[in-house]
């Protein structure tokens, strides 16, 4: 499942133009001083690109600001790691005061937690994004006896929730076809976060479960990996395996509306150029792929 249009083949055939977009989307984690967020150069792609909080959970939230306004990015996945969301209301609070101030918009939260079958313990989930206003709960690990509570709750609050797959080592969840499987006959609401490297990391192929998923599809991690096998071989986007162009066409032929989320979880404490490298490189294909559209 190589994909071919890896980031050396992108350099060598992208046009002057695309590849000026790119690396115009690429700004140093040293740049001098924060700027405001504008539309990054994805070529018209109707793909939109955001940033998993949890890639930067070494830094607090002035920095992951910081950070997100030098990479050009104003879509976030938060999550409640550091002080990036917390779900202490008045501690909320303060996270989205800053949020609105830098121009950052939330679409989605997580991964949370649903280790508990009780009423009050996932009401307490829906309040925290019912609060910043979220229409997407990206859920870690709720178990197959614990969907018909949190259906109610998805329900009462009109929130979707977005179960997230965790490959082979997830003792529910190992590829997206098991959570389609689960929630076939649920509401619509309850659908996938489909995390890339977990799932060919369970032998699934990611290309045909966006298509499976289809409209139960609500989030997406990206991340790229040299073997799929081994969780550890994670790399910038474009210097993997990862089929990103086909991914990418997966979603426009589905008609995905959601946002893929970049989740670089290497380098814990220097992720800056890795992550800066993945978006460039994905805002190149998306370039690419427009480009040749309107050719």
């Amino acid at each position: 499942m190589k994909d071919v249009f890896s980031r050396r083949s992108f350099i060598r055939s992208s046009s002057s133009a695309i590849a000026a977009a790119a690396a115009a989307c690429l700004t140093p984690s040293h740049a001098a001083g924060p700027r405001a967020p504008r539309a990054p150069s994805t070529g018209g792609s109707p793909i939109r690109l955001g940033l998993a909080s949890y890639t930067f959970r070494n830094f607090g939230r002035a920095q992951l600001i910081d950070l997100m306004k030098q990479l050009n990015v104003n879509a976030l996945n938060a999550k409640d790691v550091n002080d990036h969301l917390s779900m202490e209301p008045l501690e909320e609070t303060k996270a989205l005061a800053d949020y609105a101030a830098a121009g950052i918009a939330l679409h989605a939260a997580g991964a949370i937690s649903f280790a508990k079958d009780e009423d009050d313990d996932i009401r307490s989930k829906f309040e925290y994004c019912k609060r910043a206003a979220i229409p997407v709960i990206v859920a870690g690990d709720p178990s197959p006896e614990t969907l018909p509570r949190i259906e109610k709750f998805v329900k009462q609050y009109d929130i979707r929730i977005a179960i997230h797959n965790h490959g082979p080592e997830d003792k529910l969840w190992h590829s997206p076809l098991d959570i389609l499987e689960a929630i076939q006959s649920m509401d619509p609401r309850i659908g996938c976060c489909i995390d890339v490297g977990h799932t060919v990391r369970a032998g699934t192929d990611v290309v045909q479960a966006i298509h499976r998923a289809g409209p139960r599809l609500f989030n997406m991690h990206m991340k790229d990996l040299t073997d799929f096998q081994n969780k550890a071989s994670q790399v910038p986007v474009g210097d993997g395996k990862m089929p990103v162009r086909a991914i990418f066409e997966a979603l426009l032929a589905t008609k995905y509306n959601g946002f893929v989320d970049l989740e670089y979880e290497v380098h814990a404490d220097d992720p800056m150029p890795g992550v800066s490298s993945s978006f460039a490189y994905m805002r190149g294909v998306l370039a690419g792929m427009s480009e040749a559209k309107r050719a």
